[in-house]
């Protein structure tokens, strides 16, 4: 057979190589461009499949959350509605105040009000939180920004362990976002347990401000009107006589009255309103001068009253001794009796000094 030489070139082994090589290039090109697709069409998938599955629960846990906020909210108003103070136990502070989520604040009295507790202080503290916060639910500017809550040490013992407290009454805010810092925990040796300073507090600590009411007190005015009618009484039957208006030692002693009640820190208990004594609760100890050169008790202000009216009675007596006409014997009897007045209370007036102001170098019989 003849040999078509364009058969045979067409035909040969060198080209059918070049054309085999070819058609494999353009097939694998063809498979790997596929392949691309495929893999950036399921990479999408993936990623919206991701985005979906973590979406939705997110939304979910979100909506969750607002619910349960919700729940809180309206339970506290309720109970807020229906007592200015709410009480609670270990759950419920758990549950209502430490438990997030929260976006309201809560001032939480921890105290001890059972009467085998003896805690006098813990029941004059609750009068005054009990005036705050019913000052606080019938005013206008009423919102849920802010609860009043107490818990006491026989109905939530574990919240006091749990807090670390060993001391009782304690005033501490809870605020809306995060844990109490040391702020948070109301100074009440220092500035007193008064519905207005526990209010200048809260301002402080949570931008609300509270105008305390205090329902009306009728015993000053009473008091009052019954001394004027005394002495209205006494003018009227004196109307004839009235040089008593005139007597000097009357007027001396009503003097000197006013200013040992100042010296003596009346003024100071009216505006801060301090307990009258602190009862440790683990010892029973009660203390009737406060530690601090910054605060007192009022016990401490009727014991200092008593050491300046000695005093001051021991130097009368040493002026009488010195300028009276009386006998020799009892002009040394009062000027003995002075100096010993004077000498043993202004010891003690000096010692409570040096208990106050630690590091005090100087005392007098007693330290």
């Amino acid at each position: 057979m003849r040999k078509v030489k364009g058969l045979d070139c067409l035909f040969s082994r060198p080209t059918l190589r070049r054309c085999w090589r070819k058609v494999s290039l353009r097939g694998a090109g063809a498979a790997n461009m596929a392949a691309r697709r495929w893999l950036w069409c399921a990479s999408a998938t993936v990623a919206v499949a991701l985005l979906l599955i973590y979406r939705v629960p997110s939304a979910s846990a979100q909506r969750k959350k607002e619910m349960v906020l919700s729940e809180k909210v309206s339970q506290l108003m309720e109970w807020t509605n229906k007592r200015p103070v709410i009480r609670m136990n270990g759950d419920k502070f758990r549950r209502l105040v430490k438990a997030p989520p929260r976006n309201y604040s809560v001032i939480v009295m921890f105290t001890a009000l059972q009467v085998h507790r003896q805690c006098v202080v813990c029941k004059q503290a609750d009068e005054e939180f009990q005036i705050l916060a019913n000052s606080w639910r019938y005013s206008s500017a009423f919102t849920n920004r802010i609860f009043f809550a107490m818990v006491d040490f026989d109905e939530g013992s574990d919240v006091f362990q749990m807090l670390n407290m060993n001391s009782a009454p304690t005033f501490i805010n809870f605020p809306a976002k995060g844990k109490p810092k040391r702020g948070d925990t109301y100074e009440l040796q220092v500035r007193g347990f008064s519905a207005e300073q526990i209010a200048r507090w809260i301002a402080d600590r949570t931008d609300v401000n509270i105008r305390v009411i205090r329902p009306p007190n009728y015993a000053g005015p009473l008091m009052l009107g019954l001394l004027l009618a005394v002495i209205g009484g006494l003018v009227y039957l004196r109307r004839s006589n009235m040089e008593f208006l005139f007597n000097k030692t009357g007027w001396a002693f009503a003097a000197l009255c006013f200013v040992l009640a100042m010296t003596s820190g009346q003024m100071w208990n009216h505006i801060r309103g301090p307990p009258y004594a602190h009862k440790n609760p683990h010892t029973g100890h009660v203390n009737y001068i406060h530690g601090s050169s910054q605060a007192q008790f009022v016990a401490e202000t009727h014991i200092v009253l008593l050491f300046n009216g000695g005093v001051t009675l021991g130097m009368v007596l040493l002026c009488e001794a010195a300028t009276s006409d009386m006998d020799i014997g009892k002009r040394k009897i009062m000027c003995v009796a002075g100096i010993g007045l004077v000498v043993l209370f202004f010891s003690w007036m000096l010692s409570i000094f040096r208990s106050k102001y630690h590091g005090y170098p100087y005392s007098f019989l007693m330290s």
